[in-house]
C-alpha cells in the first residue's frame, strides 16, 4: 500500500489548548498520530503522522486551519527559525510509495491550502521546482519578519498571509533531529560549530545544523542528519564534543525529536556495545 509520513512543525510549544487543537484537527482526520514533541524555549511542536496520500492531506489541511486561526506570528517569539505558524510541512514516502508520490503530494497540499485558506508556500526538498529552495534553510531565510521584503514569490500563492505568514512545503527522505546542548551562553560558539560540521559549510555531506539560544547559560547545536546511516549519530556527537572542548565549553546533553530510524539506531548500538538489535530487519521505524 502506498502510505506516507508527514512531520508537521508547528510554531507553538507553550499554550497547552493550542497544541491540543491541532493534534485533535490530525486526529479527526483518520490517519496515525503516532508522536508529538514541544518545547517551549524553541516555542515549536514537531508531530509526526503516518497515512494515505487523501487522509495526509486532509489532516494537513485540517492542521493548517487550527494554525491559521490560533497562531499569530505577529505575537511570536521563539528560539527557532520560522516563516509560518505551520512553519514546516514535509512528506515521506512510505510502503509502496516513492519519493515522485510524497512529491506530488507536496504539491497538492500546497494548493490546497492556498485555496482554502490563502497562506502561501514555498516547496522544498524533493518537490522543489527551483534548485535554489531545495535546502529548507533557503527557504526560510529572513523568517516570518522577511516575508514581505522578499525578492522571490512562493511556488504556490501570492501575499504572505497577514498573521500566518507562509509554509514550507516539501518532501524528503526520513531524517532524525538531534540536538546537542551546550553549556555556555556565547551562541556564537554553537553557530561556529554548526558552520563547520554542516554541509553547505563545506562539512559532512547530509548533515544541516544551526546555532541557537537556549538561555543565559545554554546554547544548542540544531542538526538534521538526512541519512544517518552515512552520518550516524555518535560520530555527529563526537563531533561536536571535540570543537567544544577545543573552546572550553562543555556538553550537557543532547536529544532526540520525533521518531528515529531503526538503522539508525541499530547503527549506534553496534558502535557503543558490539551487540546488534534484535526485532525485524525490514522495520523502518
Amino acid at each position: 500500500m502506498r502510505a506516507f509520513e508527514c512531520v508537521p512543525n508547528v510554531s507553538e510549544g507553550r499554550d497547552a489548548g493550542v497544541i491540543d487543537a491541532c493534534a485533535q484537527a490530525i486526529a479527526g482526520a483518520g490517519v496515525t498520530l503516532a508522536h508529538r514533541t514541544s518545547d517551549a524555549i524553541h516555542n515549536r511542536t514537531v508531530f509526526t503522522l503516518f497515512g494515505t496520500r487523501e487522509r495526509v492531506l486532509d489532516a494537513a489541511l485540517a492542521l493548517a486551519a487550527v494554525a491559521c486561526e490560533r497562531i499569530d506570528l505577529r505575537e511570536h517569539a521563539g528560539a527557532h527559525p520560522r516563516i509560518g505558524a505551520l512553519d514546516v510541512l514535509p512528506f515521506v514516502a512510505f510502503g509502496d510509495a516513492s519519493a515522485a508520490d510524497a512529491a506530488e503530494v507536496a504539491r497538492a497540499a500546497a494548493e490546497r491550502i492556498w485555496e482554502r485558506l490563502r497562506v502561501p508556500a514555498y516547496l522544498y526538498g524533493d518537490a522543489a521546482l527551483r534548485d535554489d529552495r531545495r535546502v529548507l534553510a533557503n527557504v526560510r531565510a529572513g523568517e516570518f519578519e522577511g516575508l514581505w521584503s522578499r525578492a522571490d514569490a512562493p511556488d504556490v500563492g501570492d501575499a504572505p498571509h497577514p498573521s500566518a505568514g507562509a509554509i514550507a512545503i516539501g518532501a524528503r527522505a526520513p531524517l532524525v533531529a538531534f540536538n546537542v546542548v551546550l553549556g555556555t551562553g556565547d551562541v556564537r560558539v554553537a553557530r561556529a560549530i554548526a558552520r563547520r560540521l554542516r554541509e553547505r559549510g563545506g562539512g559532512l555531506q547530509t548533515l544541516r545544523a544551526l546555532g541557537i539560544a537556549l538561555g543565559p547559560e545554554r546554547v544548542q547545536v540544531s542538526f538534521n542528519l538526512t541519512d544517518p546511516v552515512a552520518t550516524p549519530l555518535h560520530r555527529v556527537l563526537g563531533l561536536v564534543r571535540g570543537l567544544a572542548a577545543r573552546a572550553g565549553v562543555p556538553v550537557l546533553g543532547s536529544e532526540l525529536i520525533g521518531l528515529v530510524p531503526r538503522a539508525a539506531l541499530e547503527n549506534v548500538v553496534e558502535r557503543a556495545f558490539e551487540v546488534r538489535l534484535p526485532g525485524p530487519q525490514n522495520s523502518e521505524r
